[in-house]
């Protein structure tokens, strides 16, 4: 019975260690590695305080479909839509605003269009433009479908219909 508890303990360590993570980096260094080297933005807006933003960092995020392929694709952003730091962007500084009982950043409210709804996955191309925005708790099955219209530029040639009509999940 000890070697069974001991060998389970040991695989869950060894899953744990080679488990992959999404490369979170700063908006900040988003900018600056496209502009060496063009790839589109996905921005995870969140809160410290909203569950289904725990829930996403569970599951969707821990998916390794999920990893892998933000990580090859996107370059990754967390984004607290409390934060209290400033954040520059086209010689704009972007300030926390206390209102209610948290406030919100400025930036998040720019990027949500005044709609702060947490969890919120923001799309932004190459170039910095924003693609789009998708409110609320995505499973893996649903993010694996958004990632991939955004990243193959499908929203160029095919509306999101076309595209989840003829998907083909790459989910284990």
């Amino acid at each position: 019975m000890k070697k069974i508890v001991v060998l389970l303990f040991l695989f869950l360590i060894t899953c744990q260690v080679h488990a992959q993570k999404v490369n979170w980096i700063s908006f900040e260094q988003a900018v600056k590695l496209t502009k060496q080297n063009p790839k589109p933005m996905l921005i995870d807006v969140y809160t410290d305080w909203c569950g289904y933003c725990k829930k996403m960092d569970r599951t969707t995020y821990k998916d390794a479909t999920i990893t892998s392929y933000i990580n090859e694709h996107f370059y990754a952003v967390k984004l607290d839509g409390e934060q209290k730091e400033d954040l520059v962007y086209n010689d704009y500084t972007f300030k926390f605003k206390p209102s209610g009982r948290n406030g919100y950043h400025e930036f998040a409210a720019s990027l949500l269009n005044g709609k702060l709804s947490y969890p919120t996955t923001v799309f932004m191309d190459e170039e910095l433009g924003l693609l789009d925005r998708v409110p609320g708790y995505l499973t893996p099955e649903i993010m694996e479908q958004v990632i991939t219209y955004f990243a193959s530029k499908k929203y160029k040639t095919a509306t999101w219909q076309e595209h989840v009509k003829g998907f083909k999940s790459n989910l284990k």
